[in-house]
């Protein structure tokens, strides 16, 4: 028999129910309460309590629950009210009022994985329903993530995932070994790569064909292909180039670059560029343009990291040595610690 079957055999889930939580960010333990209270009740509603001082925005994790549980009602409470009962002698009672302006009926039942919950129960006349309090079903807080994320990885939803992953841009000139050390890097670390958009739109239309139009077209596409990869990385992901680089093919090739370009390069930043060096021999190919100006254009990539003041390492030396110097700089981002 499907669960379906049994669920409407059944009929066991009656009521109303709330959750109430910081979601400071959501974690697999908030999905298994949030999930076992909707297969007890029949109409739930998740508030998400946040204040404005909170590390992580309160409308980001509004929205990760909303994307998380489109099925269940989820409501953002931004009353700036206290956290802790000795903090006002009418904790409880500020508590009891902003919930009942939020919540569209009075809740039968009050899920928690806090002792917390008993208390606000009897506060709004619900019945507590206890749930993984002492963390046996899923063993992680909020707290140890944002304190480690990297150790908690595992029990983090993958619309988080994006919110918490460094990110790592291969950056250079020409024939200098980006493309394989990213691939090479990510198999190491055991995550995603995002690949060079320009040379997949460019082999498509032709090498010969490229126009300052096609500028805009590379930077939304190594965009959209980074947006859409991070949720799968492992900690941290791996980019072969950027759209700080578009902005430099641009003024190369073009002698400007259009401004929604240049805009969007300065708010994408990085926790670590890789700049590789020009101590290669050229390697000639259908979509490499310049083989004779790989020390300008590396003198570009510099200046235009250092003017910004993002965080670069140089890497010049075999592809062994590089990779070796790559693979430590990447593993500094990642000791515990470190989290967001």
């Amino acid at each position: 028999m499907s669960t379906k079957s049994i669920r409407v055999a059944g009929g066991a889930r009656q009521g109303t129910g709330m959750v109430l939580g910081k979601f400071m960010p959501p974690h697999l333990g908030h999905v298994f309460l949030v999930e076992f209270a909707r297969e007890y009740v029949k109409d739930l509603t998740v508030v998400v309590g946040t204040l404005k001082a909170e590390p992580i925005p309160g409308e980001l994790r509004y929205e990760w629950m909303r994307e998380l549980f489109p099925d269940v009602r989820v409501v953002h409470l931004t009353d700036e009210n206290p956290q802790y009962p000795h903090e006002h002698p009418q904790f409880w009672d500020i508590w009891r009022d902003s919930l009942r302006r939020v919540l569209p009926v009075k809740p039968d039942y009050v899920f928690a994985s806090e002792g917390y919950g008993a208390k606000l129960a009897e506060v709004l006349g619900a019945e507590f329903v206890p749930v993984d309090i002492a963390r046996g079903a899923v063993p992680v807080s909020g707290t140890a993530i944002r304190n480690d994320p990297w150790t908690h990885w595992r029990y983090l939803p993958r619309c988080v995932r994006p919110y918490f992953a460094r990110r790592v841009c291969v950056f250079g000139p020409e024939s200098t070994g980006k493309s394989t050390l990213t691939k090479r890097l990510a198999e190491h670390f055991e995550t995603v790569m995002v690949p060079e958009y320009a040379r997949i739109l460019l082999e498509h239309k032709g090498p010969d064909k490229m126009e300052l139009a096609d500028m805009t077209r590379i930077a939304r596409g190594q965009v959209a292909a980074e947006d859409a990869l991070v949720r799968g990385a492992n900690r941290v992901i791996i980019c072969d180039t950027d759209v700080l680089t578009t902005t430099i093919w641009s003024e190369v090739f073009f002698g400007e670059c259009p401004e929604l370009i240049r805009q969007e390069a300065e708010r994408r930043d990085y926790d670590l560029y890789l700049l590789t060096d020009v101590d290669v021999p050229w390697v000639a190919d259908p979509v490499r343009y310049l083989p004779n100006e790989r020390i300008s254009f590396l003198e570009r990539c510099e200046n235009a990291l250092k003017s910004r003041g993002r965080r670069y390492v140089k890497l010049s030396g075999s592809w062994d040595e590089r990779f070796e110097r790559a693979k430590e700089a990447v593993e500094s981002l990642l000791k515990p610690g470190t989290g967001t």
